[in-house]
C-alpha cells in the first residue's frame, strides 16, 4: 500500500525505518501527551514497527510511515488502526492517529497525511464513522482534529490526564 499526496508518501512501516522511528519515539516533546515514556533503546523502535506490521496482517490496516517527498525522510506516522482493545467504551472501530518529529510541526503535514488516511477509510474501506482521541492539553492535535471536521463527543480519563474523544461521520466528511 502506498498513498501519495502533494508533499508526502504514506506507506507501510519497514524495519529499515528503525532509526527515524527511534528519533520520533525517543523525543520527550513528541511523547509528552502519549502516556508512555520516550524510548531509550534503538531496538525498542523495532518492536514498535513489528507490532504495527502485525496489525497490518491481523486487521488489514495500521499506522503508515509518512515520508517527506522533498527529503525522502520518514517524518512520522499517520493512519487508521483498528482498536482491538476497548477505549472509552469503543472497540473494533477505526481510530485516526498521527505522530511527527518536531522539525515537521506547523507545516501542515499532519493535516495532509490525516486527510489521505480519512480518504482511505471512507472511500476504500467504506467506514461509516472514524474516531480519534487526543490529550486535552495537546492543543495542536485537538486543533487538527477539529480542522478535519471531527466533533468532540466525549472525554475519558487516562493515567496521564483527560483525553478528548472525537467522531467523524462519513456523510459529513464527504459533503
Amino acid at each position: 500500500m502506498k498513498i501519495e499526496t502533494q508533499r508526502l508518501i504514506l506507506r507501510k512501516l519497514e524495519e529499515t525505518d528503525m532509526e527515524r522511528m527511534f528519533l520520533l519515539d525517543s523525543d520527550p516533546e513528541v511523547m509528552k501527551y502519549i502516556g508512555v515514556p520516550p524510548l531509550t533503546e534503538r531496538h525498542e523502535s523495532l518492536n514498535v514497527i513489528n507490532m504495527i506490521r502485525k496489525q497490518y496482517e491481523d486487521n488489514g490496516t495500521g499506522r503508515l510511515a509518512v515520508i517527506e517527498k522533498e527529503t525522502g525522510l520518514l517524518i512520522g506516522w499517520s493512519g487508521l488502526k483498528l482498536l482491538t482493545e476497548e477505549i472509552n467504551g469503543y472497540k473494533n472501530v477505526l481510530d485516526l492517529g498521527y505522530r511527527f518529529v518536531p522539525e515537521s510541526w506547523g507545516k501542515g503535514y499532519a493535516l495532509e497525511a490525516a486527510k489521505a488516511s480519512l480518504d482511505l477509510g471512507f472511500n476504500e474501506m467504506n467506514a461509516s464513522t472514524i474516531y480519534a482521541h487526543a490529550h486535552s492539553e495537546n492543543a495542536g492535535s485537538n486543533h487538527i482534529l477539529k480542522k478535519l471536521g471531527f466533533e468532540k463527543t466525549g472525554e475519558f480519563v487516562e493515567p496521564d490526564g483527560i483525553c478528548n474523544w472525537y467522531e467523524l461521520k462519513r456523510e459529513k466528511y464527504l459533503s
